[in-house]
């Protein structure tokens, strides 16, 4: 997922946190208000561009993503060497973040960066995640997502959410989301159920014809809006 900070509000949603969000300056909007200790991955990646990642995307229309994803038994160096190949596909493609369901492999595992060109930054890895809470208070943003390249558009969700997961040492965490982070968690999350951005989108004429745009099928689109 990527280019998050097209946003635009529309009317309907000029609560107090959006407008907060969206007077931010996008060096903000990538500030996490979580402790970075407990969250942040050990799972040595460079943030660069390969020729070739290890492992390919899958693209709307493709029925693996439609797959719910399995829970992961034990968390062991195939775990973490599934999440290096994760972060190296990640960052070739420009992503912030990606799903095990968009690379073929149906397990509950999900890698974020907020901040890829920060090599100062870690990644955040959640295996097995569960949203504890959401906010009341919803905000509108312009998605994007690897398995749909090129389409940008309006979904609506809750502002904050509190999270448990486990690293990726297996140790259980916790930590409350706010701002870009809790969008792309669950954004991420949906793949986990078989679901894409695009089926949350409410504006079904614009949203066939960005698909069409750029090379996609409307019929390929399951709403849950």
């Amino acid at each position: 997922m990527s280019n998050w900070l097209r946003a635009s509000l529309p009317d309907p949603y000029h609560d107090k946190t959006c407008n907060q969000l969206l007077r931010l300056r996008k060096v903000d909007l990538l500030k996490i208000i979580v402790s970075q200790n407990s969250m942040t991955s050990q799972v040595a990646v460079e943030k660069i561009k390969l020729e070739k990642p290890p492992l390919d995307l899958h693209y709307l229309g493709d029925r693996v993503l439609r797959q719910d994803a399995k829970r992961v038994a034990r968390v062991d160096q195939e775990t973490r060497q599934l999440v290096r190949e994760m972060l190296q596909t990640m960052y070739s493609q420009d992503g912030i973040g990606l799903a095990a369901p968009q690379v073929g492999i149906h397990k509950q595992l999900i890698v974020i960066d907020c901040e890829p060109n920060n090599a100062a930054t870690s990644p955040v890895v959640l295996i097995n995640p569960v949203i504890k809470s959401y906010s009341r208070d919803l905000c509108v943003i312009q998605e994007g997502c690897l398995s749909i390249p090129g389409v940008y558009m309006d979904v609506t969700r809750p502002a904050v959410i509190e999270v448990s997961y486990k690293d990726e040492q297996g140790r259980p965490q916790t930590l409350k989301a706010t701002e870009l982070l809790a969008r792309v968690i669950q954004h991420e999350m949906d793949h986990l159920n078989g679901v894409l951005f695009v089926d949350r989108v409410q504006n079904a004429l614009a949203l066939t014809e960005e698909l069409r745009k750029h090379g996609f099928s409307p019929q390929a689109v399951k709403s849950v809006a």
